[in-house]
């Protein structure tokens, strides 16, 4: 049991750095600071520049790409400086993630603190913290040389591998904790919780997508959008696919709609969760949970109104954490209650 606690202190701690990490990274976005180190050091990346001579060497070299000659020609060095540090906070905090991980799991396995059923599945979260490396400097990549900035496709693959990490890193931790075993709502309130986890993660995507495209600093009007509630002009890309990734309209609007189907499920998972259990840690969970979803949706509301400045984009962003965080702790308690028979009191 010490060694369990210690693991899910572990895990807890990887967790709570990938969530620093997603919010450093929407600050990098929207400070159109991403593309400002062109190239990708994963070892002699953490020194940054440490005499004006360096300073200079990456501000040229930032020079060549399209986002300085087509949108920041005549940049200062001082603000290429600001930008600079954004980006570098985020891959040190990347680096930093990875050591926090990969250091004390070679502890615990070679200590034999680890049971082996957990030890494929820290190998699984520890292979996904290595695609990522790769993913996001393959994402960077997309916009050194034609584009003035991401692939949006590339971007939303980037932020939903990071919070695949974060997911498991939380099922994985809560799976360890001390049980006490309640009977569930239902059969059916384990799979609809996952249900919700997807639908969050889904969610993140399409953020993600909005944000790739800029779509948020356009049609800032609630509920109508560009006055209507199914505006026109969703669909006249061709082929049809690419509206789904590509037209800003139709991704902003899939958005907003899977903003209403996520809060729909949950609050008809926390009825059913309160009526068919009724004072359960179960029902308190889904509570919470709606409670949460229910804030996220007025805070994307704002963020759209005020067209998306950084303070409430980052909030934005932190609470799409935070519902992934509390509905893979919910789902995971489910699932966990039928795994074993429950105990009266």
């Amino acid at each position: 049991m010490r060694n369990r606690a210690a693991i899910r202190l572990w895990l807890y701690t990887v967790a709570a750095l990938v969530f620093a990490l997603v919010l450093v990274g929407g600050a990098t976005r929207l400070t159109d600071s991403g593309l400002s180190i062109t190239e990708w050091k994963p070892i002699h990346g953490i020194i940054p520049p440490l005499s004006a001579a360096e300073w200079q060497e990456e501000f040229e070299l930032y020079k060549r790409i399209p986002q300085y000659q087509e949108i920041n020609r005549g940049m200062s060095l001082d603000d290429f400086t600001t930008i600079f540090w954004w980006e570098w906070a985020h891959r040190f905090l990347a680096r930093a993630v990875g050591f926090v991980f990969a250091v004390p799991l070679a502890f615990f396995w070679l200590t034999g603190r680890i049971e082996p059923f957990l030890k494929p599945r820290l190998l699984g979260i520890l292979g996904l913290g290595a695609l990522q490396g790769g993913v996001g400097w393959w994402m960077v990549a997309s916009g050194l040389s034609v584009r003035t900035d991401v692939s949006q496709y590339r971007l939303a693959t980037h932020l939903i591998i990071a919070c695949l990490i974060f997911a498991a890193t939380i099922w994985v931790a809560r799976g360890l904790a001390p049980k006490r075993y309640e009977t569930p709502p239902s059969r059916a309130s384990a799979t609809v919780a996952g249900v919700i986890v997807l639908a969050s993660l889904a969610q993140i995507y399409l953020g993600a997508l909005v944000a790739g495209l800029n779509a948020g600093f356009t049609f800032n009007t609630w509920p109508l959008m560009d006055g209507a509630l199914v505006p026109d002009g969703l669909f006249v890309m061709q082929p049809a696919w690419r509206n789904f990734f590509e037209n800003v309209m139709t991704v902003q609007f899939i958005h907003r709609m899977g903003a209403y189907v996520l809060l729909a499920i949950v609050a008809l998972h926390t009825v059913a969760a309160v009526t068919q259990a009724p004072g359960t840690r179960h029902a308190r969970r889904a509570v919470v949970l709606f409670v949460l979803v229910l804030a996220q949706a007025a805070i994307g509301v704002v963020t759209l109104l005020l067209a998306v400045p950084i303070s409430w984009g980052l909030i934005h962003q932190a609470g799409g954490m935070v519902v992934l965080a509390a509905a893979v702790v919910h789902a995971r308690a489910l699932v966990g209650e039928y795994r074993e028979p429950a105990i009266s009191n």
